[in-house]
């Protein structure tokens, strides 16, 4: 296991060097071949699944996110390509069936740039759409916040709700973090140059923190003193109840460490071939003519 977090955190501090170096390599091979470049721009809806939203998929809580990318053809069925998404993530127990006493609550927004493929099960040009596949490597950050009892917004990371800092060797979390985005949908051509994609994606994270609750209680005490007693309020929120519950008992099970959280996004996107397609070939279902490559 620390084999694997060691390559992941290598993988992450380089990935802008990696991206960089694909960049420059792929440059001038884009410039020449600018017909196979398509430019694009999204819009939908994200979501995640974690200690303080345990459906795996639901719409529930769904918020907005945006983003553009660029996709580049090699074959007429294989695609590189390289999006950014922002958008935002948020989980409230008053929705929960199971921790409605632990009072809690968060919202995050989430950057993130990935670098993929893309494969069509069917050529798009010949049935007129397709269904396709993703996956690929990228780099997201976050930031989760709460809204206290004066209504204030306050982050809460620099707290150490959790006893990060002091308690039994447990450190402050980053906010950036490596991701897997992986999914599929469905690309409609509407000409031979512009096509409209319905997409589904799911982003593997390898943080337990994207709503920091992770693990166990800290003593309050011990809390209280290291950490302050914002740290306190916000650990655990029963006592803003009718009736109020008290400050559960040291090593009490705040979250579950078992898995990472992971986040999802859903919408719909246009993209633009930087240069029309040239006429070389028969027709196709869009009644235009298709290369063969």
């Amino acid at each position: 296991m620390r084999v694997i977090k060691t390559v992941i955190t290598i993988i992450y501090y380089n990935m802008r060097k990696v991206f960089l170096t694909i960049a420059l390599y792929l440059f001038p091979v884009i410039v020449l071949n600018a017909q196979n470049l398509h430019l694009g721009v999204f819009g939908g809806f994200s979501n995640y699944q974690g200690d303080l939203q345990n459906a795996k998929f639901t719409f529930s809580q769904a918020k907005g996110a945006f983003g553009a990318g660029a996709t580049y053809e090699i074959s007429e069925r294989f695609y590189v390509r390289l999006n950014f998404v922002t958008g935002k993530v948020s989980g409230n127990d008053k929705t929960s069936e199971t921790n409605k006493s632990r009072n809690l609550s968060f919202t995050s927004p989430i950057t993130e740039l990935h670098l993929g493929l893309e494969y069509d099960l069917f050529n798009v040009y010949q049935k007129g759409f397709s269904i396709y596949l993703f996956a690929g490597i990228g780099g997201f950050k976050f930031n989760p916040s709460t809204i206290d009892s004066l209504g204030n917004k306050v982050y809460l990371q620099p707290l150490g709700t959790e006893g990060q800092g002091f308690y039994q060797g447990r450190k402050k979390y980053s906010l950036n973090g490596l991701v897997i985005p992986f999914g599929g949908g469905l690309k409609l051509p509407l000409n031979e140059d512009i096509f409209l994609r319905l997409e589904v994606g799911v982003r593997k994270t390898f943080t337990d923190y994207l709503d920091d609750v992770s693990t166990t209680y800290a003593n309050r005490e011990a809390l209280l003193a290291n950490n302050g007693p914002k740290a306190v309020e916000l650990s655990f929120r029963g006592d803003e109840l009718t009736p109020p519950i008290g400050y559960p008992n040291e090593g009490a099970i705040r979250g579950s460490p078992k898995r990472t959280d992971y986040y999802y996004i859903i919408g719909a996107s246009i993209s633009f071939r930087l240069k029309p397609k040239n006429d070389t070939g028969g027709k196709s279902k869009t009644g235009c003519p298709v290369n063969v490559y």
